[in-house]
Order: structure tokens, then sequence, then C-alpha cells
């Protein structure tokens, strides 16, 4: 293993984010402004022209006429190119900033976080137009805030949930994660909920997707432990198969077996993909952790006077079902291959 691969992991941006110890910069990707950005800025510049010629004429005697509904007139004008001015900023923020963040899940958050604030200045531009009397607006406002304050209390929690996922990254969109009751890979996560895409469940004995979707409330993630299968410093889970041998059986032989078709399993790219991760850990204040990168065999004492054969591998959470079944089909192949070396247990118990 080089330095050369151990700097090419610490230079990914979520890992940064994970550990925030890494102090390299990372390149940005420059991306083509797509032409359906241009077509929206050219459309809401005409909207803009029209709109300013509109209040200039508005300001001409000619238009007395209205009357009482002049300076309304005025302000309305006024509200509309303010919000076309906002669409248009908004169009820009996505073009030249968002979309050319660094991953999916960042552009994606962002996205999120624009169009909420979009909808605020929406709302005050509207508020502003509809109430000469700020004052009046204010009051109006506060008040019925409070009420709402206390009718919605839920959902105002779920809000703040959100902006916690948001700033500390319990989970992303496309992470494997458990909370509660509740396993699945994050599908969607809006202002208010969370959607997983379930795998396992009542129905199912294995990691395979039961084809159901669960949502919850982000008000859950600031009272229950999440579980995650994806940190992007470590995207692996360690797993376990356990086989009941005699206490005659050749020990050496079935580790050896074990060991050997999980490392034909697994692959020298994903051992040194785990090699690496050890070494980023390394720098950080849990470099006393243990990560072994290839699979390790354990005996222990069964209270049925056998001995459980244990292999421990890493794996990657969504391919651990999948594994699993090959690695019992060859290593059961294998040991009975050798009867006289490796005794399984017989009779009623079994």
């Amino acid at each position: 293993m080089t330095d050369k691969a151990v700097r090419k992991v610490e230079r990914r941006a979520d890992v940064r984010r994970a550990l925030a110890t890494s102090t390299a910069t990372h390149r940005k990707h420059k991306r083509p402004v797509r032409s359906g950005h241009k077509l929206w800025l050219g459309i809401y510049a005409l909207v803009l022209l029209a709109l300013a010629v509109l209040f200039y004429l508005l300001r001409l005697e000619f238009f007395g006429i209205l009357g009482r509904y002049l300076p309304m007139t005025r302000r309305a004008t006024v509200g509309a190119m303010a919000i076309v001015l906002t669409l248009a900023a908004s169009r820009l923020v996505r073009a030249f900033a968002i979309e050319r963040a660094q991953t999916a899940v960042t552009r994606y958050n962002l996205k999120r976080i624009l169009r909420l604030v979009v909808y605020i200045i929406l709302a005050l531009i509207v508020v502003s137009v509809l109430f000469a009397n700020w004052y009046a607006a204010v009051a109006s406002l506060g008040l019925i805030s409070l009420v709402l304050g206390f009718a919605l209390q839920t959902p105002i929690t779920s809000f703040i949930g959100w902006v916690y996922i948001l700033v500390r990254e319990p989970y992303r969109v496309g992470d494997r994660i458990q909370i509660g009751d509740a396993t699945g890979d994050v599908i969607d996560v809006t202002y208010l909920d969370t959607t997983l895409w379930e795998v396992g469940g009542p129905y199912l004995s294995s990691d395979h997707p039961s084809g159901r979707i669960i949502k919850f409330p982000n008000a859950n993630v600031l009272t229950s432990p999440v579980y995650n299968y994806s940190w992007p410093v470590f995207p692996y889970v360690w797993n376990e198969i356990n086989f009941q041998i005699a206490y005659n059986s050749d020990f050496a032989f079935v580790a050896k077996v074990m060991r050997e078709a999980a490392e034909e399993e697994l692959g020298e790219a994903m051992l040194e993909h785990v090699r690496i991760f050890r070494e980023v850990l390394a720098k950080t204040p849990v470099d006393e952790l243990q990560v072994n990168e290839r699979p390790s065999v354990l005996f222990r004492v069964n209270a049925n006077t056998w001995i459980d054969a244990i292999v421990r591998y890493v794996v990657d959470p969504r391919q651990a079902g999948s594994v699993k079944t090959r690695l019992i089909g060859t290593m059961l192949a294998r040991l009975n291959a050798e009867p006289d070396r490796v005794k399984f247990p017989k009779g009623d118990n079994r």
C-alpha cells in the first residue's frame, strides 16, 4: 500500500468532513451551464424589462384615472419585479454554485436550502405588497405565528431536525441507516420527514429490499440513535458465519479453509480499501482501534458440547446477504470434502 492511495482517500470531500482533520485543497470540477438555465434567465430578463416599463408608465399622469388603486398597482409592480429578481438570483446560484458542488449529496442539500430561502423571500415580498403598514403586518403575523406555534409543535420540531440533519449529517441521501425499528436506504429528506427504502423487514430474513417505503418525522433524529452503515471513512460492516464442529476436528485445517474462502470471495480490492481506511483512521483520535482487513477465524465452546468455528470478515452492507450465501456454499463444499479432518454434529439434536 502506498501513501498516494491514502492521500487520495483523504482528499474526498465526505471523508474530510467526517474526519475534520484534512487541510488539503480539493479541485472543483467546473461544469458548463445548462441551456435550460440560460433560457430561464433570458425569460426573466424580458419579464423584468416589461415590468420596469410598466412601472415607468404608471408614473405618468394618464394613469391617475386609477385613483386610489394606483398606489396598490405600483406596489404590485415593484413586488413582481422583486419576485423576478429573486427567481433569477436563485437560478444563478443553482447554475454557478450548486450544480458545481463536488458531490450529489451536497447539491441535494443546497437545493433544499435555496428553495427554503426563496420561499421565505417570496413570502416577505407578498406581505410587503399586501400590507402598506409594516407594523400592522408584523403584529398580525406575530399573532398568527403564536397560534400556529402551539398547534404545530411536531412539524416545527421536525423542521429543527431537518436543520440538524444538514449541519451534523447523521445520515445523507443514499446512506443505509437504522433508526428505531426502521432499516433502509435514505431516498429523500424533506423539511419535515425522511423516506427510507426498507431492507429486510418482517417478511424477509435477509437484507434484501422489501419493496416498502418508510417515512418518519425528522424529529426522530433528535431523540433516537441513528445507526449509519455508510460512514464515508469506513462504509463497510463486519459479518460472521458460524459452523459447529466436533472437538476432534482439525482446527487448523478448518481455520485455513474458512479464511481462504473468505479472502477469495472478498478479493484484494476490498482488502486494499480496508488497509487505506485503517491508515486514515490512524490519524484520528481513534488510532488505537483494531481494524483487521483480512478475515479472521475464532473458535468458541458451544453449550451443546460442540465447538463454534466463526469466520469474521468485512463486507459492503448492501452485499452482505449475497456474500454470506456464496461463502456458506463454498466453505461447506470444501469442509465436507475432508470428512476425516472435519466432524460435523450428527444425531437428533441437529
